[in-house]
């Protein structure tokens, strides 16, 4: 099952008490405070593992609690610290406060690590307050509890190029033309229930990933059809292929509604460079002419047939150069700041 969100309840372990103690040993008449102090509790991080795709273990179990630390004890004895929790998610997955909203910070790449509940201070044994004029305290301080917060993850899938159309418009099928994904194909609508991934290899060792998302149709920003809850995982891209049939009623307004629906979600999105696909021109009849698409800032316009596999070719190399043209800068979206890496 594909979970793209998940709501968890997160606390930091709470810090242990100081001890109050005062040193009791033969030949020794006066001896003195010496309460250890409290250990500091565990934090709790949100950790990107490679070996996931998908949120589903927190939507099973959403409490997730570090450990606490133990209090101190006599003859100055620190109380053991309790152990960080890290959450394991999958690359692309964004951490928000379900409370405010607020965005805490993302981990794009294995290994990076996200803070999201610090722990509690160990308190003070009653060693710490002797003073010259103070010699026999009995003062100590309880721990501190850890932060506790209520925490949504979104997984956004990291790809290079988003396949952006209605239901049946040849996305999945295009998609298992061009990787070795194997999304399910049909002749209804919303067959793609949930997004792929398809790592697509062009000669000369070279690869980028494409992302295929369910239909999007005219009102899914008001919630129609599937809504536009899976347009999360177009964010991250760096080109958008818009694809539209050649045997649908008006492509032009096809276009302009799929641009219409992204800008609902997103600006950002509906401002990403785009490639437009027309596709299934094995349906046009012999001799006929490709519909006219006008595209914003001039995007590049490919017609291909993924079932005969007629300009499948000109449309990956067009999409590479896209993508080389200083649209994608790097590989790999960078890391914010806000998220660390840690040795694995």
């Amino acid at each position: 099952m594909f979970i793209d969100r998940a709501v968890v309840h997160v606390v930091g372990g709470a810090g242990g008490a100081g001890a109050s103690s005062f040193r009791r040993e033969k030949f020794v008449p006066k001896g003195g405070p010496d309460g250890g102090d409290g250990g500091a509790g565990g934090s709790v991080f949100v950790r990107a593992d490679a070996n996931l795709a998908t949120l589903l273990d927190y939507r099973y179990r959403t409490e997730w609690k570090a450990e606490r630390g133990q209090h101190g004890k006599g003859k100055n004895m620190t109380g053991k610290s309790g152990a960080d929790l890290y959450l394991p998610v999958p690359p692309g997955t964004e951490v928000r406060d379900a409370v405010t909203g607020e965005r805490v910070g993302e981990v794009l790449t294995s290994g990076d690590t996200l803070l999201v509940a610090k722990s509690g201070r160990g308190g003070r044994g009653n060693a710490r307050f002797a003073t010259p004029t103070h010699r026999s305290p009995r003062e100590w301080e309880p721990g501190e509890y850890g932060e506790e917060r209520r925490l949504e993850l979104v997984l956004k899938l990291i790809a290079d190029v988003g396949l952006l159309g209605e239901p049946n418009a040849g996305k999945s099928t295009l998609l298992s033309v061009i990787s070795a994904a194997r999304p399910k194909i049909a002749d209804y609508p919303f067959t793609t229930l949930e997004p792929h991934l398809g790592v697509v290899a062009l000669s000369g060792d070279r690869t980028f990933v494409a992302a295929d998302i369910p239909g999007i149709i005219e009102g899914a920003h008001l919630g129609k059809g599937l809504g536009l809850k899976f347009l999360q995982h177009l964010e991250r891209t760096r080109l958008v292929a818009v694809l539209v049939p050649v045997d649908s009623p008006d492509p032009q307004a096809t276009y302009e509604l799929l641009l219409r629906e992204a800008a609902s979600y997103s600006p950002e999105l509906a401002a990403k460079p785009l490639v437009v696909v027309l596709t299934k021109v094995d349906l046009l009849p012999p001799a006929s002419r490709l519909p006219t698409i006008h595209t914003q800032a001039g995007a590049p316009v490919i017609a291909i047939s993924a079932v005969t596999g007629a300009g499948v070719p000109e449309l990956l190399e067009t999409l590479w150069k896209a993508l080389r043209a200083g649209i994608a800068t790097s590989p790999v979206p960078t890391s914010s700041a806000d998220a660390r890496r840690v040795p694995g």
